[in-house]
């Protein structure tokens, strides 16, 4: 059997084109991909060849060198990326250090996803609150993916220690854990991704390092400015307000002598869906050196993407209006709350306006096209704190978007595999206008 991947088409989809799924196939003609890199496959053993007499001496010392590699290799096999398919399963063996411990962590981790149960690791990790915040995900996992006809047929997950505090008892570790899951769908595949950071606390007792304690960061609930902001869209401090009145008209982030076509742009220039969703899997997981990198970065990159669609900066010089980027200049911040907020960004997509980079509030998810942006209000206050981009459709034709802060690929729309996702959580669909 062979497996075969069919890209979504591209265009400007106008004109409302039929989605297409992300991924082509049957489940009778497509083979899933095997999650184990090349480098883990067994290797066809050789045939041994006798040994004569006079290369006993050469023998020897090839032996040495060959258990001199396997011993620097053990030495390096745990290192800051673990991968979920390298560990023996059912090893509880963690004289071999805290290292060990979270390698298994990360094996039923993944286990877990896949199964979208928490027996895997429910016994493994003696935090109860944490077994029980990641039962509740898993659940909400487990009974969407079946109204939706889907279910996960492979998982990989790997681990980065991002940081690490280590003492004689004790070890705290920050792990970035790299989620990938194949999704089977009316006999069609597509690939979803997704980075996610927890903290970890380990014990030792008695010879043996235990998971006592973790904790997820949930970066899509970290607000970047105060409440004030996230409510109106506007900062309202009065120091920002005066460097925002004393600044003049700002420069234009392209230079117009090497781009003289932008210099007199015209009105009614196409929005780019193919272009602003090329960026958007481009850049999904690594900061586009052009662009700063923000601690909360999710609307960050969604104005990104919509610029890479053509989507027209409108340049005020205030960070209260307009929807513009600059960069830094002399430490200073120099884009609007529009560009870089998610709440600011929804407010100025909705404001009256004939021209330029605008959208429009649709009321369901399945009129969302290419390029489209969805916004999030976790707690329903009306307060919208995550932005993403739709970058392709399920079977179904329903919207996987991308997303930063939390970097994500291809991820079904509603977000209840989020920690961040409540009972309360509100969502705006925006279609951005197909002329800018």
């Amino acid at each position: 059997m062979s497996s075969r991947t069919v890209k979504q088409g591209t265009g400007g989809r106008i004109d409302r084109q039929p989605k297409q799924p992300l991924l082509r196939g049957t489940a009778a003609n497509q083979s899933p991909p095997s999650p184990v890199s090349p480098q883990l496959q067994p290797q066809p053993q050789q045939q041994a060849k006798p040994v004569k007499p006079q290369a006993k001496q050469a023998k020897v010392s090839a032996d040495k060198q060959v258990m001199a590699a396997a011993d620097q290799r053990a030495a390096s096999k745990l290192t800051s990326l673990l991968r979920s398919s390298d560990y023996i399963a059912g090893s509880r063996d963690r004289h071999d250090g805290w290292k060990s411990a979270i390698h298994q962590y990360v094996s039923l981790y993944n286990q877990a996803e896949t199964e979208q149960h928490v027996a895997a690791i429910d016994d493994y990790v003696s935090d109860r609150d944490h077994c029980s915040r990641l039962h509740g995900r898993l659940e909400r996992l487990r009974q969407r993916d079946l109204l939706r006809g889907c279910l996960p047929s492979r998982g990989e997950t790997k681990a980065e220690l991002v940081r690490v505090n280590e003492s004689a008892a004790e070890v705290s570790v920050l792990v970035k854990l790299h989620i990938k899951r194949q999704m089977e769908q009316s006999g069609l595949y597509y690939i979803e991704e997704r980075t996610e950071s927890e903290r970890i606390w380990l014990a030792q007792s008695g010879g043996y390092w235990q998971i006592v304690r973790i904790e997820p960061v949930i970066g899509e609930r970290r607000p970047r400015f105060g409440i004030s902001e996230y409510a109106n869209g506007f900062e309202e401090a009065e120091d920002y307000m005066a460097e925002g009145n004393s600044l003049v008209r700002s420069t234009p982030f392209l230079n117009y002598e090497l781009f003289p076509q932008l210099k007199h742009r015209q009105a009614g220039i196409p929005y780019r869906r193919d272009l602003a969703a090329a960026y958007a899997d481009q850049w999904w997981n690594q900061p586009n050196p052009a662009y700063e990198e923000f601690e909360v970065n999710c609307t960050n990159y969604t104005s990104q993407a919509i610029f890479a669609g053509n989507g027209p900066m409108n340049y005020t010089g205030k960070r209260s209006s307009g929807w513009w980027y600059k960069g830094r200049n002399k430490g200073g911040e120099w884009w609007s709350y529009s560009w870089s907020v998610s709440n600011a960004l929804a407010n100025y997509l909705t404001a009256p306006r004939s021209s330029g980079m605008r959208g429009s509030v649709v009321q369901s998810a399945e009129e969302l096209q290419l390029g489209d942006i969805i916004t999030y209000d976790w707690n329903g206050d009306r307060r919208f704190e995550h932005s993403t981009i739709v970058t392709a459709f399920d079977a179904a034709g329903m919207p996987l978007v991308n997303a930063n802060t939390v970097p994500s690929r291809h991820r079904y729309w509603d977000y209840r595999d989020s920690y961040a996702w409540t009972e309360q959580t509100k969502y705006r669909f925006f279609h951005i206008a197909d002329l800018l």
